[in-house]
């Protein structure tokens, strides 16, 4: 199976194609807020790269977030309009899951934090090793003070396969771990990852993606809604406030 994923739920966008020998292309851009202009033609050179055909693909793969909102919106409505266009089915992922994957092969616990800019920060726990990935909390969106309160205060249980590793550090990943990283150094066994783990990777959306394939999770293109955890920054205004600004 060919799968394409679309990723951009932070400041870095990108794409990837892979198969059943694995990724074989990716293509990613740090450049904040231009995601919309970077995307097309990302997904034409991993294609390229890849040796991949548009019509060859067999399904698409989004990060479904939580993310920024321009940037998800626009890698949300290019995978679900690619996916109506070749007529095949979808598969979501989250940006959270995505910061854990590499880190599968750690001992411990892994917290997934996304800056969510606004002084917030979007954020799982997940418990990691043996190669498996075993999310602990749900997605969630809090201060970084707030995060750093659960995360000094949680244990994992006794007997748990998270407290059978709970000697080993606790480890942040993320651009939100990146920002906040002072209000975590040091305390109760927390260490942030390499910064080169701060974001979302598209090579790792598709090879979650093969094997969410391989279980027949797929949906379809409409059935594909944004995790977004809060409201965008900007709002449309009351028309009765519009027009009186006119005025």
């Amino acid at each position: 199976m060919l799968i394409l994923g679309v990723e951009s739920a932070t400041g870095r966008v990108g794409c990837a194609v892979g198969g059943p020998d694995g990724v074989s292309a990716c293509v990613e851009a740090t450049r904040d807020r231009r995601h919309a202009e970077l995307l097309a033609p990302q997904i034409q050179t991993a294609c390229a790269h890849g040796g991949i055909a548009l019509g060859d693909l067999d399904a698409v793969a989004v990060d479904v977030g939580p993310g920024l909102y321009t940037g998800l919106r626009v890698g949300v409505a290019t995978a679900v309009t690619m996916a109506h266009a070749l007529d095949v089915p979808m598969i979501a992922v989250s940006s959270l899951d995505l910061l854990a994957y590499p880190l599968r092969h750690s001992r411990g616990r892994v917290a997934a934090v996304i800056d969510a800019r606004r002084g917030e920060v979007f954020h799982a726990v997940f418990s990691c090793g043996d190669g498996l990935v075993e999310r602990l909390t749900e997605p969630a969106v809090s201060t970084p003070e707030q995060l750093r309160e659960l995360l000094v205060g949680s244990e994992p249980a006794a007997g748990s396969r998270a407290g059978s590793r709970a000697a080993a550090a606790t480890l942040l990943a993320g651009d939100g771990a990146e920002r906040y990283g002072p209000l975590f150094d040091g305390l109760n066994g927390l260490e942030r990852v390499d910064s080169g783990l701060a974001h979302p990777s598209a090579a790792s959306l598709v090879q979650l993606a093969r094997a969410a394939a391989a279980r027949q999770e797929f949906l379809r293109p409409e059935e594909v809604e944004p995790m977004y955890l809060r409201r965008p920054d900007a709002q449309p205004q009351p028309r009765h406030l519009a027009a009186g600004k006119q005025n």
